[in-house]
């Protein structure tokens, strides 16, 4: 695990996603490639089509402004990194750059509802990207890889892949717990211990949990109690239609988590 892939975007986020992103590259003496989109403005109409040409003209003005000031950053900063850019839907343009990258660094969704749409840009990826996403909150300055990290386990193929593939960063924590939560459909959490053990990580198992009636807030109460890390959460274990009418895990922890989320499916 050593290529981070990083959205760049002047929006309420960008300044957790930079600062986590440099933490996970020092980390992993890894590589950053920076992808710096221009999002294409809505268009109503055919009659609006000055309209866009404005809008469009604005927003690539801002954004290579933006883009002088994080090169300015990146230039002092102890870390390797190269840079890309874009003009379009924000997910669609991460997914096409993801290719050769380890991890992607998003964020969970913005306070009182601002755009980007995070919350959809990181199901959207994480859907078909296939590829771990870091999603960090929008106040958060940092990323503590050797600190404690907590796993939702539920025995799913979609938490057992994220797993297997964060297991590079694990190695780096001072410690893991695996939380088994609700009902495992698959591996039971001795088997991920097992696994984790093979590459050097004695994980512990915590099945002491809140008797809370939903998944979701059993899981939000232990992040906001532990403080971990990070968690590592199998992202839409179920359907992704199923999911959304049911507002599922994934979806609730994307909303209100408050430390970072390491999702995978």
């Amino acid at each position: 695990m050593k290529n981070v892939l990083l959205l760049i975007h002047d929006d309420a986020g960008e300044e957790a996603r930079f600062q986590a992103a440099l933490d996970l590259v020092r980390a992993l003496s890894g590589h950053l490639t920076c992808l710096d989109v221009v999002q294409l403005p809505a268009v109503m109409d055919y009659t609006m089509i000055d309209a866009e040409v404005a809008l469009l003209a604005d927003a690539r003005d801002r954004e290579a402004l933006n883009k002088s000031r994080i090169e300015a950053r990146l230039a002092v900063e102890d870390v390797a990194w190269d840079w890309a850019d874009g003009t379009g839907d924000i997910a669609a343009l991460v997914e096409a750059e993801a290719g050769l990258a380890d991890i992607i660094v998003l964020n969970t969704a913005f306070a009182d509802h601002e755009p980007p749409d995070m919350r959809a840009i990181v199901s959207d990826v994480v859907m078909r990207a296939g590829k771990p996403i870091l999603a960090v909150p929008q106040q958060a300055r940092k990323l503590d890889a050797g600190g404690h990290v907590l796993v939702a386990w539920n025995g799913s193929p979609a938490v057992a892949e994220t797993l297997r593939a964060v297991t590079p960063l694990l190695a780096l924590a001072n410690g893991v717990t695996i939380l088994e939560i609700g009902k495992t459909d698959g591996a039971p959490a001795e088997d991920a211990a097992a696994y984790l053990s093979r590459h050097g990580i004695h994980a512990r198992i915590d099945r002491d949990v809140p008797p809370e009636s939903k998944v979701s807030d059993a899981l939000l109460v232990l992040c906001r109690e532990r403080q971990p890390a990070y968690c590592v959460v199998g992202a839409y274990g179920h359907s992704r239609l199923r999911e959304t009418l049911l507002g599922g895990v994934t979806r609730r922890m994307l909303a209100e988590s408050p430390v970072p989320l390491l999702l995978g499916h």
